[in-house]
C-alpha cells in the first residue's frame, strides 16, 4: 500500500517537474548559444553538459556543437596549463559520448602532447576501432604505434631460430627440475609461454609498459594459459616476496638485452633478482635437485668487437669538410654525435648508435680481427655487482689492414646454458643489430699494419662503454701518437707528452678564441656533409636575390606599393635604398642549419635563424664571425617571436621575407606535419617575386618484393612462434609505413621502374591533388610486398634535391601491403595514392 501510495502522490507533479525540466533545457541551451557567441567556451561547456544531463534525447541534435564547443575550451584550459580540468572535461564528454571516435581522438592528442603515449594510443586505437576510415585518428595512431611497440618486437618474434634455440635452454631447464620461473621484461609473453608448456608448475612475468603488459594478457589468454601464468604490471626492482609472488623462483629468464648487451638494465635486475627473487645458486661440484637451487637463462655472455672502417658511420658521425658552400668552418667549433658527446657527461644516455652492420650503405671495412672484449656470468652476483665499480680496462688491437679508423664495432654471444647460444654478429643470420662507437677526435684517422688501436672498457651506468680511444704508432717511441684531445690522463706520461699534446692542440685561430662544442643528431652532421645540398640552395637563393634586386626600393614602403614597384624612385634613390635595405631571408628548417649563413654571403640580406639550442646559437655565431660577417647580421628569429607555435610572421611590421625556407620531408622520409598549412601562410608573408624553398616536391616510388620489410612489419604467423597466438594481437600495432629505410642496400628486389606518384607544390597550390591514380608497369614478375618512396625537391626548376641520393641525410620510407600481390612481367598495376595532412596511404588497385 505504502508503495502505491507514494507513486500517486508523485503523479500530480510529475507532468509539471517535466515542463519545468524543458524550461531549463530551453534556457540552458539559448545561454550555451550566448556564451558561444561571446566565445565564453567555459560556460557554454557548462550549459552543454546540463542539457545533455536532463535531456539525453538531444544528443545526436547538439552532438556538433558540442564537440567544438569541447575542443575550444579544452585549448583555453591547456594553455593555462589546468591540465586536471582538461582531462576531467574529455572525461565528462566520454561519459556522454563513450562511442564518439572524434572526442576519443582529440583525447589522445591532448595526452600525447603532455607526455603520455600509452593512454594516448589507447584513444587513438579506440578512434580507428570506431571508424576505420577516420584519417585523423589513423595517422595519429601510426605516429604513437613506434613508440609502444618498437619494430624489434615483429622482428625477434620472426627470428624463428632465436625462438627455438630460447624454448630449446627454458625446456632443458624445467626437465632438469628447475619448476618455478620468472620472466623480466615479458613483452608478449612468449619466453613465459614456453616454461608453461615445457611444464614449469608456476610461472610469473612481469611488464612495465602498459600497451605491452595489456598486449601479453591478450596474447596468454588466446594461447588459453591465462590461468597458469601470473602477469604482473610492474618492474622486477619492485616485486617483492610474498606480496607479489608467493616465494622465490628457481629460475629467471629474460632477454633485457640490447645491441649494447647492458642498455636494457640487466645487471641491475638480475643483482636485485639474485638477491630478493631467485634461489642461491649451486656451488661448483654441488650436485643435487635443481628445483632447489637458483639459475638465470641467458647464464652468461661475451662481449667482441672489431675496429672498422665505414663512409656511412663516418658521414653520419664526423663533419668531414672544413668549407661548405664557400662558409669555413673554424677550428673552435667542435661538432659532436649525440654519441659520442655522451661519453664524458653525467646524462645515463647510450654511447653507441646501432646499426644492421651487414646491411649499412657501402658495407664496411675490417680493420683489426676480432677481439674480446669482457666476459659477464649471469649466475654469479658478486660479478655482476663489481661490473658497474670495476676501473675500466687497456686494451690494445693490433691492426691487420689500412684504412680511416671509424668506429668499433660491438656484438655478442649470449650463453643460454652449456648447450645453446645466441650471437648477434653482423656474418650471422639475426635479427639483432650490432653496437656501433664512432670515433672523433683523432689528429689523424689513417691507421696501418703495425698500429695499435688502444681503448678503455667498463660498464658505467649499466652501459658498455669503449672511450679514451687513440692509435699508438710504430714510429712513434712515445706511447702517445694519435690521441683523443679528451684523454684526461695525458700529462702524466711526463714532459715529452706534454710537449707532444701541445703541438697537437696548436689552432690557427687566436689564442684566446672560444671554443664551442656544438652536439648534433647524426641526421644533422649528415646534412653538414651533404655538399650537393648547400650548394644548391646556395645558387637557388643567389637567382632569387638577383631577380628581385631592381625592385628592391621599393621594399622600404608600405607594402600596398609592391605593384607599383617598377615605376618608384630614381636612380639615385635606388642606389641609397639598397644600401640602407636589406633582402629578408628566413630560414625554419628543424635542427641545425648553416643556410642563413650562406645566405648572407649573397649580398644585402638579413637572414633568420630558426635553431633553438644556445650551443647551436653560439656555434653560429662563432661561424659567422670567422667568416668576417658583420656583427648582428645573423640574427635568430626565436628571439623575435613571442608564440614558438606562431614562428611564420612579418619580420618587421612593413616588412615582407624575400625568401622563406622550410622543412618538408623529415629525416625518417615522411612529409612534415602541417606542411602545406605552413606553405600557405608562409605565400602570404612574401614581398613580390619572392620564392619558399623548396618550391615543389616530386613524390616518387617502385614496386618490389621484400620479405625483410614483411618480417620488419608483422609477426608471420604461428611457424615462427613455435605454434603460439601472437601475431593477432601484436600485429593490431603494425604501421603501414616503414620509415628510416636505406634503398641502395634494402633487400628487395624491383618489380617495375619509378614512376611519380604525388606533386606537392608549395608555391602553386592549384597544382596539388589529394587523389591520384597512378598505373604502373611491371617489369619482372613477382610478389609486390611494398612500394619504397623519396622524393625530388625542386629548389627551382633547374635546382632539385634527391633524397635517395647517397650524399642525402634523408633516409627512405616505404608502404608495406597487408597482403603481398602476385604479379607477371607486362601487367599493370594501378596505385592510388592519397594525401591527407601530412600523411599518404597508398593502395594497389588489380
Amino acid at each position: 500500500m505504502s508503495n502505491s501510495r507514494s507513486r500517486s502522490r508523485r503523479d500530480p507533479g510529475g507532468g509539471a517537474g517535466a515542463a519545468g525540466r524543458d524550461e531549463l533545457v530551453s534556457r540552458s541551451l539559448q545561454s550555451a548559444e550566448h556564451c558561444l557567441g561571446a566565445q565564453d567556451f567555459g560556460t557554454a561547456y557548462a550549459h552543454y553538459l546540463l542539457v545533455l544531463s536532463l535531456a539525453p534525447e538531444l544528443k545526436d541534435e547538439v552532438k556538433e556543437t558540442f564537440q567544438y564547443t569541447l575542443f575550444r575550451w579544452a585549448e583555453e584550459l591547456d594553455a593555462l596549463n589546468r591540465i586536471q580540468d582538461l582531462l576531467g572535461c574529455y572525461e565528462q564528454a566520454l561519459e556522454l559520448f563513450p562511442d564518439d571516435e572524434v572526442i576519443c581522438n582529440s583525447m589522445g592528442e591532448h595526452l600525447f602532447r603532455m607526455g603520455f603515449r600509452d593512454e594516448a594510443a589507447g584513444y587513438f586505437h579506440k578512434a580507428v576501432k570506431l571508424n576505420p576510415d577516420f584519417s585523423d585518428a589513423k595517422e595519429n595512431f601510426y605516429r604513437v604505434a613506434n613508440w609502444l611497440v618498437e619494430r624489434w618486437h615483429f622482428i625477434m618474434l620472426n627470428d624463428t631460430k632465436r625462438n627455438m634455440i630460447y624454448n630449446a635452454a627454458i625446456q632443458k631447464a624445467v626437465r632438469l627440475g628447475s619448476k618455478s620461473v620468472l620472466d623480466i621484461g615479458a613483452g608478449t609473453g612468449i619466453l613465459s609461454m614456453f616454461a608453461k608448456k615445457a611444464g614449469a608448475h608456476s610461472v610469473y612475468a612481469c611488464e612495465l609498459s602498459k600497451t605491452m603488459y595489456e598486449l601479453a594478457c591478450d596474447v596468454m589468454a588466446a594461447n588459453k594459459m591465462e590461468a597458469g601464468i601470473k602477469l604482473l604490471h610492474m618492474k622486477s626492482l619492485d616485486i617483492e616476496i610474498p606480496k607479489h609472488i608467493p616465494e622465490r623462483v628457481s629460475l629467471v629468464v629474460t632477454e633485457t638485452v640490447d645491441a649494447g648487451l647492458f642498455g636494457e638494465g640487466i645487471v641491475e635486475s638480475l643483482i636485485h633478482a639474485w638477491e630478493h627473487l631467485l634461489l642461491q645458486p649451486k656451488t661448483k661440484g654441488e650436485s643435487g635437485n635443481c628445483e632447489k637451487y637458483g639459475k638465470v637463462i641467458p647464464a652468461s655472455a661475451v662481449v667482441f668487437g672489431m675496429a672498422v672502417e665505414c663512409a656511412e658511420i663516418r658521414r653520419h658521425h664526423r663533419v668531414g669538410i672544413k668549407d661548405i658552400a664557400g662558409i669555413h668552418l673554424p677550428t673552435n667549433v667542435k661538432f659532436q654525435s649525440l654519441a659520442y658527446s655522451s661519453v664524458d657527461t653525467e646524462e645515463t644516455t647510450e654511447p653507441y648508435t646501432t646499426e644492421k652492420m651487414n646491411q649499412v650503405p657501402g658495407g664496411y671495412l675490417a680493420l683489426t680481427e676480432c677481439f674480446e672484449i669482457m666476459t659477464v656470468d649471469f649466475n654469479n652476483l658478486q660479478e655482476l655487482k663489481s661490473l658497474a665499480s670495476k676501473r675500466p680496462d687497456k686494451i690494445g688491437i693490433p691492426v691487420i689492414k689500412e684504412g680511416t679508423l671509424d668506429a668499433i664495432m660491438v656484438w655478442f654471444v649470449l650463453q643460454l646454458d652449456d648447450e645453446h647460444s645466441l650471437s648477434t654478429s653482423p656474418s650471422e643470420e639475426t635479427c639483432w643489430e650490432q653496437a656501433v662507437y664512432p670515433i672523433q677526435d683523432l689528429a689523424d684517422y689513417g691507421i696501418k699494419p703495425g698500429d695499435h688501436v688502444m681503448m678503455e672498457v667498463s660498464c658505467q651506468d649499466c652501459y658498455l662503454r669503449i672511450q679514451s680511444i687513440s692509435v699508438l704508432g710504430l714510429e712513434c717511441e712515445m706511447d702517445v701518437a694519435k690521441s683523443f684531445t679528451q684523454n684526461k690522463d695525458l700529462l702524466s706520461l711526463g714532459n715529452e707528452a706534454e710537449l707532444c699534446n701541445a703541438l697537437a692542440n696548436l689552432q690557427t685561430s687566436k689564442p684566446d678564441a672560444v671554443e664551442q662544442t656544438c652536439v648534433l643528431e647524426s641526421t644533422e652532421i649528415a646534412l653538414l656533409n651533404n655538399i650537393p645540398y648547400h650548394e644548391g640552395f646556395k645558387m637557388a637563393m643567389r637567382k632569387v636575390l638577383s631577380s628581385l634586386t631592381p625592385e628592391k626600393p621599393c621594399q622600404t614602403m608600405d607594402t600596398h606599393c609592391q605593384n607599383n614597384e617598377m615605376s618608384s624612385g630614381t636612380g639615385q634613390s635606388n642606389t641609397v635604398q639598397s644600401i640602407l635595405e636589406p633582402f629578408y631571408v628566413l630560414d625554419v628548417s628543424e635542427g641545425f642549419s648553416i643556410l642563413p649563413i650562406i645566405a648572407g654571403t649573397l649580398g644585402q640580406v638579413k637572414p633568420y635563424s630558426s635553431v633553438e639550442k644556445d650551443q647551436h646559437r653560439i656555434a653560429l655565431d662563432l661561424i659567422s664571425e670567422a667568416n668576417h660577417f658583420p656583427k648582428e647580421t645573423l640574427e635568430f628569429w626565436l628571439t623575435h617571436v613571442e608564440d614558438e607555435s606562431a614562428m611564420l610572421q612579418r619580420p618587421k611590421s612593413d616588412k615582407l621575407w624575400s625568401i622563406i625556407i622550410l622543412d618538408v620531408i623529415e629525416p625518417s622520409g615522411l612529409i612534415q606535419q602541417e606542411i602545406m598549412e605552413k606553405a600557405a601562410i608562409s605565400r602570404c608573408l612574401l614581398q613580390s617575386g619572392g620564392k619558399i624553398f623548396p618550391q615543389y616536391v616530386l613524390m616518387f616510388g617502385l614496386l618490389v618484393e621484400s620479405q625483410t620489410l614483411l618480417e620488419e612489419n608483422a609477426v608471420q604467423g604461428t611457424e615462427r612462434t613455435l605454434g603460439l597466438n601472437i601475431a593477432p594481437f601484436i600485429n593490431q600495432f603494425q604501421v603501414p609505413i616503414r620509415v628510416f629505410l636505406d634503398l641502395s642496400s634494402l633487400p628487395c628486389i624491383p618489380l617495375s621502374k619509378p614512376v611519380e606518384l604525388l606533386r606537392l607544390d608549395l608555391m602553386t597550390p592549384y597544382l596539388n591533388t589529394s587523389n591520384r591514380e597512378v598505373k604502373v608497369h611491371i617489369c619482372k614478375s613477382g610478389r609486390v610486398t611494398a612500394v619504397p618512396f623519396w622524393y625530388h625537391m625542386y629548389l627551382d626548376e633547374e635546382i632539385c634535391l634527391d633524397t635517395s641520393n647517397q650524399a642525402s641525410h634523408w633516409k627512405q620510407a616505404a608502404v608495406v601491403l597487408d597482403n603481398p600481390i602476385q604479379v607477371e612481367m607486362g601487367e599493370e598495376l594501378v596505385l592510388s595514392v592519397q594525401h591527407h595532412k601530412s600523411n599518404v596511404s597508398i593502395t594497389v588497385k588489380q
